[in-house]
């Protein structure tokens, strides 16, 4: 249990210096790529947040890992995640590897209850969404859409579900 409270003043300055340095270059790096590295994620997105928070923890506290090699991790994370967003607005394939499909929750007040399930949403969460967007009633919303970020969105009124906004959206057969 040595030196559990103070290392070193060279520790301390490293750690100081190091964080700074990589957290500029982080946020050089990420303002470089583009505004879809910031946006609210998906699944894929959420892996590169969580990736570089840990390589920025690990550069930042690990004497072992030099500055440079922090860097490139980075880099390599942003460049990635910019290379398979880049491919998948170009090759469907990769869209779906990559993405989720937004899915059908309600549709004209019915509850799709076995989508529901497949997608572990709670009829509390449901109704919770409903009150937060001011309905005191389910049949009164003409569609609930589990997005690919996980938000959940009312649509009130909807003549059927052949209308552009729900051109993507997974609707379950019957």
């Amino acid at each position: 249990m040595e030196n559990i409270f103070f290392d070193s003043w060279e520790s301390i300055g490293r750690t100081f210096f190091i964080t700074i340095t990589a957290y500029l270059s982080m946020v050089f790096l990420l303002r470089s790529s583009g505004k879809r590295t910031l946006s609210k994620m998906n699944a894929f997105d959420f892996i590169i947040t969580v990736g570089l928070g840990s390589s920025l923890a690990t550069v930042a506290l690990n004497k072992n890992v030099p500055l440079i090699e922090g860097l490139m991790v980075f880099f390599l994370l942003i460049y990635l995640q910019f290379s398979i967003t880049w491919l998948s607005v170009r090759t469907n394939k990769v869209k779906k590897a990559v993405t989720s499909q937004p899915t059908l929750l309600q549709y004209k007040g019915e509850l799709l209850e076995d989508t529901l399930k497949r997608e572990r949403i709670t009829l509390e969460e449901i109704h919770l969404i409903a009150r937060r967007k001011g309905f005191n009633e389910l049949n009164k919303i003409d569609a609930i859409v589990l997005e690919t970020t996980g938000d959940i969105t009312v649509i009130p009124k909807m003549p059927n579900t052949e209308v552009e906004s729900m051109r993507f959206v997974e609707i379950p057969h019957k």
